[in-house]
């Protein structure tokens, strides 16, 4: 399939993925505690993760290590427990939307730290983008108007640091397989997040409380496929497109976790599904634009 068609077939895989990971985490705290969420997701992804990848691994250079532990950190350790406090006080849905953040990052922290050039179409893209998603934050705020949106700010430093990230995937860490990027970032996850969890206070509940397995297995969930599987994909997309593009996922991921958020019975007004389509016309006009990123590949050399 052509890189060009393969892109967007990565990209609705992910949105499916992704936005359906808000309502596992909101899901997951219904038995567990935001920190004990953040520890079993992170743990569940480097298990299956190692299994399959351990040859990807052995293959990565020790050169290459400390960029593996900054793409561990900044890409999935972070954001995951950002998330999973955030959702104590916000609607996984809403959590969904402030994601949207993320591509405005990546073009601000690209051009700022990365040398990134992006063309007119990208950076009006991302500001209908942004549009939609405030349009969604504050028709949002209307109608739940219980919940404390101080907690939002979480979810946009989880934004940053997905902006960092994948800003560093791109220009560091090209030559190094999907497989072995989402393995090795999530090896050196393992031990800091088992102490975590061992100090959580987790062991000492009930543990045969059948709630707290249906939370632990919406977790596993969570980890396998809206972790481990979608890292893979995601590092997939990095390698074929460039950061805005690649980031526009947080756009369209709402829709997604509106729908679940809807079925979970979740309040939404029109004015929200108004602001999700206009979030859709964003993505198109990023993605209206030949390929520019050539040169973000050469200064960055």
């Amino acid at each position: 399939m052509p890189l060009e068609k393969l892109k967007w077939v990565y990209l609705i895989l992910l949105s499916i993925v992704w936005g359906s990971s808000f309502i596992l985490i909101k899901k997951g705290l219904v038995g567990l505690s935001a920190i004990e969420v953040g520890s079993f997701r992170i743990i569940f992804a480097a298990v299956f993760l190692i299994l399959i990848g351990f040859k990807s691994i052995m293959k990565i250079k020790k050169s290459q290590w400390k960029w593996m532990l900054l793409v561990g950190f900044l890409g999935n350790f972070f954001p995951v427990y950002l998330f999973s406090f955030a959702e104590t006080e916000i609607d996984s849905a809403v959590a969904s939307i402030l994601n949207a953040t993320t591509p405005l990052m990546t073009l601000i922290f690209g051009a700022m730290f990365f040398k990134a050039v992006f063309n007119q179409n990208k950076i009006i893209g991302v500001a209908v983008g942004l549009l939609g998603t405030a349009g969604l934050i504050l028709s949002g705020a209307s109608i739940n108007p219980d919940q404390n949106y101080l907690y939002s700010l979480l979810v946009i430093i989880a934004a940053s640091c997905y902006a960092m990230n994948v800003n560093i995937l791109k220009t560091h860490m090209s030559g190094i397989s999907p497989l072995g990027i989402a393995a090795g970032s999530f090896t050196v996850l393992l031990i800091p997040t088992l102490m975590i969890l061992l100090f959580s206070g987790f062991f000492e509940k009930d543990l045969s409380n059948i709630v707290l397995h249906h939370s632990i297995g919406y977790v596993a969930i969570l980890g396998v496929i809206g972790t481990g599987v979608a890292m893979i994909i995601f590092n997939k997309l990095v390698q074929i497109s460039d950061p805005v593009f690649t980031t526009s996922v947080t756009y369209t991921i709402p829709v997604v976790a509106l729908g679940w958020g809807i079925l979970d019975g979740e309040v939404f007004s029109a004015w929200q599904l108004l602001s999700a389509f206009v979030i859709l016309i964003g993505v198109f006009i990023v993605n209206r634009s030949k390929k520019v990123f050539s040169k973000f590949r050469k200064q960055a050399t």
